[in-house]
């Protein structure tokens, strides 16, 4: 243990480093918040990836791997890329034309205050709840290390979710100190080194694993038994009805009629159609709506540099996916050859994995990047809240005329009350995990933002596409309804009154209804629309 040790101290000296060196020169929120436009586009592209493969990502799909044993979850890769496509020609030339810090800026810009506050405070509450949420993901793997470490067997639900706890806080509180500090030139940089930490070690990862299956070393021999494994439906019988060994593109043809199949598709979380139509409108969401995501894009020099980064990350996006869940599926044969029984919940089998099965300082290394992924999107979350908060409140309402000095102490001080909340959230989840282990905590995780982000794309939308519609009462109306319409969906599904319809569609449905509804109202006078 004293080698992963010294390979976690190491990751850490690094990033303080980072942040310190990051924070000097700022003296506005500009530099604060976009660190003065200056990243080129492969650092704003490392920093993308690695605010993506977030804690859930990193420890859920290869835990997808393990289970379906088949690449379905990739499918939603293809909306991902046409998703970016779209954000990167159609959203960012307005955004810079604007010259906007916070992006909710067009929107009064296009429309008015008030549909600028609405879409911020949708922006604040949703991101605030899923990086919350997330966070818990990363509390996952250290709560497994401390049991394998102090022995502690089967430790009780009250004991578990105080180690949770505990775990949590110090995650947030070493990632705002150096956000604090530096700002998004801290944020970029570290997701930078992140990136690099995640690569190496997966690559170092299935190669543990290739080589481990037969003992032997032989690669040739190593395949054979993991094709066999994979494709033999008789494992791991629980999920039988599942399995669907190697398969990639789900048509969603159930083989019972027309009306089956819809229900099918909308019900399913990973088929061709939730990839081409769900995956393309949530990417659009995200990517173009989300201060979080927008914010790096902003930091390049121009729309142009931004575009390239957003774009070569889609292309990038598949094969990543492709590579976690693979990762996933060889933990399988490896705990299959080994005898080894896995955890009951999918989210916890690579920690496991990491934790009781690798060797040390490859160990080490995982564990690094396991926070790398957690602090990566932590990180950017945090920065995010706290612009849109200075930005859109501090500066916006309660003190207009405030000095730089003021604003950037402010989006600071926001930095370190959203790291709070953030902690309150992260337990929460904790407390109703542990409470609850029938509870799927990954759909709700990757899910939360289909109740709200629908409003946010369908306005932006409705001001991008169009040159009189949408005002700003109309918007709030169109917003409202399309979150309730959304929320209102899923009640009926979760009751049986309607068939279930799948987290990728909510997305769908917000943004088509909000667009629907804001543009039965004429803007009052024709606002400059961006070329």
């Amino acid at each position: 243990m004293t080698t992963d040790l010294l390979v976690i101290l190491a990751y850490f000296c690094a990033i303080f480093a980072i942040g310190l060196c990051a924070g000097r020169g700022q003296d506005s929120l500009e530099s604060y918040a976009l660190g003065n436009r200056s990243f080129p586009w492969w650092a704003i592209l490392a920093s993308i990836i690695a605010a993506e493969i977030s804690a859930a990502s990193f420890l859920g799909t290869p835990g997808e791997g393990f289970v379906l044993r088949n690449f379905t979850y990739v499918q939603l890769g293809i909306g991902t890329l046409l998703g970016r496509i779209i954000v990167g020609r159609l959203f960012l030339k307005p955004f810079y034309q604007y010259r906007v810090v916070s992006i909710y800026e067009y929107l009064e810009q296009r429309f008015g205050t008030a549909t600028r506050r609405g879409a911020s405070f949708v922006f604040l509450l949703s991101r605030l709840l899923a990086s919350g949420t997330r966070l818990f993901f990363a509390g996952i793997l250290l709560v497994i290390a401390y049991t394998f470490l102090t022995g502690t067997q089967n430790p009780t639900a009250g004991q578990t979710v105080v180690i949770y706890i505990i775990v949590l806080t110090l995650i947030t509180v070493i990632t705002a100190i150096y956000t604090t500090l530096g700002g998004l030139k801290a944020v970029v940089w570290t997701d930078v080194l992140q990136a690099c930490i995640l690569a190496v070690s997966v690559a170092a990862t299935i190669l543990f694993l290739i080589l481990s299956i037969t003992g032997d070393g032989s690669l040739a021999d190593s395949w054979r038994t993991v094709t066999a494994t994979i494709s033999d439906i008789s494992a791991n019988p629980c999920h039988r009805e599942r399995l669907q060994p190697w398969l990639v593109f789900d048509f969603g043809i159930t083989g019972n009629g027309c009306m089956e199949d819809i229900k099918y598709i909308l019900g399913s979380e990973y088929t061709l159609w939730s990839a081409l139509l769900g995956a393309t409108f949530i990417t659009m969401a995200t990517m173009g709506t989300d201060q979080d995501m927008v914010q790096r894009m902003l930091a390049a020099r121009n729309s142009s540099t931004g575009s390239r980064a957003v774009i070569i990350s889609g292309v990038l996006d598949m094969p990543i996916v492709l590579i976690l869940l693979f990762c996933g599926m060889l933990v399988f044969v490896f705990f299959q050859k080994q005898g080894i029984e896995p955890p009951q919940k999918a989210i916890e089998i690579f920690p496991y994995f990491i934790i009781h099965c690798l060797p040390a300082g490859l160990r080490g290394l995982l564990v690094a990047a396991l926070l790398a992924t957690a602090m990566g999107s932590l990180s950017t979350a945090l920065n995010a809240l706290a612009t849109a908060a200075t930005r859109d409140w501090y500066r916006g309402i309660f003190r207009p005329h405030a000095t730089e000095r003021q604003t950037l102490r402010a989006a600071r001080l926001f930095t370190v009350g959203f790291a709070a909340l953030l902690i309150i959230v992260g337990s929460v989840t904790a407390w109703y995990s542990v409470m609850d282990p029938t509870i799927r905590i990954l759909p709700i995780a990757l899910g939360i933002f289909g109740y709200t982000y629908g409003s946010l794309l369908g306005i932006f939308l409705l001001g991008m596409l169009t040159r009189r519609r949408g005002c700003d009462t109309g918007n709030v109306l169109a917003m409202c309804v399309g979150i309730i319409t959304v929320i209102s969906l899923e009640l009926l599904g979760h009751f049986h009154f309607i068939p279930t319809i799948a987290f990728p569609w909510r997305v769908t449905i917000g943004t088509l209804v909000t667009f629907t509804i804001g543009s039965f109202f004429p803007t009052p006078r024709l606002s400059a629309r961006p070329n």
